[in-house]
């Protein structure tokens, strides 16, 4: 009885592996969400029926890509991991030879846009190793996938989706080859449809909004997007931080916005290790570094960063690495 309860259960087993795997290879065509998706932009886009059909038909399901949202670096990592994947030598050095080949677009770069160019190089290196590694799902696979098979988040991808149709529509991309990230972020830094959209600029001036295969589109679009997002040319982005005993501990990490003066910052044991002005806004943060807590202020530029991807560990990564970078330069 035991052996046939189990030979039923893997029965059961091999035929739900088996309903999934032809779900999927049919695409997803007749899932009620594309449809619904389908049905909307063919009314408020004009797009074509038959062209959005054939292209969701051959949109499959990753389960990989569930897998992976489900468990980004910046949550499964200490600090002092997650560090050593971006901040390394070969990444610095790499991140000098790309300032070095592109140090014309660079320059004029953080002269339009006020952003550092060690900056914009360091965003292209930690997204994609300036340009070795754009991701290798297809972006309707991605967006398609996390649209209308992840929960949690399918109202946010269901928009990068529309975005993303649009967007291919306006640039003349082939909607159904373009790789990406699995999230559906595109080219050197790595933008999500509706940044691509938003931001990315022609910086080159040859008429074509290009961040997907052109280094000089993607290194203008950088610098936009911080500009758009109130980067202060000139202001410092994060400055080493020194507690007292019995210091506010409950004060740290609690926001990635700078909402605490120093002053206040001080009634509590937390202080900078620069001169700033007292009434100067910044946030505190504690990392878990190999050698134990590490104590950081970030001020608003470091908040600026994390409007790319909203982790202090993340900005922290571009930070250091820009750091390095710009030793070398």
């Amino acid at each position: 009885m035991r052996i046939a309860g189990a030979l039923s259960r893997l029965a059961a087993l091999y035929l739900c592996l088996l309903a999934s795997s032809l779900a999927s290879a049919e695409g997803y065509t007749d899932h009620p969400a594309a449809q619904a998706l389908i049905e909307e932009m063919v009314r408020t886009e004009g797009f074509d029926r038959t062209e959005l059909e054939a292209l969701f038909a051959g949109a499959m399901r990753k389960d990989s890509i569930l897998e992976a949202i489900a468990r980004p670096a910046e949550k499964t990592k200490p600090w002092h991991e997650y560090r050593d994947i971006f901040v390394t030598e070969t990444r610095t050095q790499q991140g000098l030879e790309f300032a070095q080949r592109h140090s014309d677009s660079l320059q004029r770069a953080e002269r339009q846009f006020g952003v550092p160019a060690e900056l914009i190089v360091a965003i292209i290196g930690v997204e994609t190793r300036y340009g070795r590694n754009k991701g290798s799902y297809r972006v309707i696979d991605a967006l398609s996938t996390l649209a209308f098979d992840y929960p949690p988040r399918s109202p946010f991808f269901s928009g990068e989706l529309r975005a993303y149709l649009v967007m291919t529509r306006e640039q003349g991309l082939p909607a159904g080859e373009l790789k990406g990230s699995y999230a559906g972020a595109m080219g050197f830094g790595q933008f999500i449809p509706t940044s691509y959209r938003a931001y990315a600029v022609d910086f080159d001036e040859d008429g074509v909004v290009d961040i997907i295969n052109n280094p000089v589109d993607a290194i203008g679009s950088v610098a936009n997007y911080f500009k758009r997002h109130r980067w202060r040319s000139g202001l410092p982005v994060t400055a080493p931080a020194r507690v007292g005993e019995g210091y506010r501990s409950d004060w740290m990490n609690d926001g990635l916005k700078p909402r605490r003066s120093l002053a206040v910052l001080a009634t509590g044991g937390i202080f900078p290790t620069v001169d700033m002005a007292p009434d100067t806004l910044a946030t505190a943060m504690r990392f878990d570094g190999e050698a134990g807590n590490e104590y950081w202020l970030g001020w608003h530029n470091f908040y600026v960063i994390t409007r790319y991807n909203h982790s202090a560990m993340y900005a922290m990564a571009v930070y250091q690495l820009s750091e390095a970078i710009r030793e070398r330069l």
